[in-house]
């Protein structure tokens, strides 16, 4: 009995010596897990100043009286404020003033608008749609009622994405509506008719952003 005792003390004593060992040569350093990093969601909240170039095309209509329907080249600025909320939607409001390259006495010299804008962003990347008050520097010769100016409206839509929080590109297209435009023979003063003097307008344009809100950090 007593060797059987023995013997038994002996293979456990041997099980835990093996089993130590083993635990010894498992063992492995310990490694800090990579902090998180959360991602970020850019914040469209705050002002932004910037320009645009592109190219304006009369309406069909607006062709009536002659003069080239090809586009003209056209440059400008903008100033606006956007609020980004519910956290997807951007609100703002932006006027802009844009210089057109003719010297046509059938054609607006330039266009302004204050207008206002819904846009729906993901990330880096907005798509919106714009509407307001429009003017024209019209300036018609030829016997154009309304020199000097004409009010309308505008509506558009437009693309616009952040390369960083500071600056975006966006491409946009716009259309200006300023009403019918009556033509008078510009000797006797006779009505000649009329038309109705609209625009398209396609431009590429960059913003600066204050960046004021901040990148915003997601919360899950």
């Amino acid at each position: 009995m007593k060797k059987i005792l023995l013997g038994t003390v002996a293979l456990v004593a041997l099980g835990i010596a093996g089993s130590a060992s083993a635990a010894d040569l498992a063992a492995r350093p310990y490694t800090k897990a990579p902090a998180y990093i959360p991602p970020q969601i850019y914040n469209w909240t705050g002002f932004y100043i910037g320009g645009h170039v592109g190219g304006a095309f009369r309406g069909d209509d607006n062709n009536v009286l002659g003069g080239s329907s090809d586009g003209t080249f056209m440059g400008g600025v903008q100033i606006g404020y956007d609020t980004q909320f519910s956290p997807n939607w951007v609100a703002g409001l932006e006027a802009n003033y844009t210089f057109k390259d003719t010297n046509s006495s059938f054609a607006n010299r330039n266009l302004g608008s204050v207008t206002g804008r819904l846009g729906y962003t993901w990330g880096q990347t907005m798509l919106y749609a714009k509407g307001g008050y429009a003017w024209a520097d019209t300036r018609f010769t030829n016997g154009f009622g309304g020199d000097g100016g004409r009010d309308g409206y505008t509506v558009g839509a437009g693309l616009e994405y952040l390369f960083t929080q500071n600056w975006s590109g966006k491409i946009e297209y716009q259309y200006y509506d300023f009403g019918n435009v009556n033509v008078f023979d510009g000797t006797t003063g006779a009505f000649l008719g009329r038309f109705r003097n609209d625009e398209h307008t396609i431009k590429a344009g960059i913003n600066y952003r204050f960046g004021w809100g901040g990148p915003v950090v997601a919360k899950y």
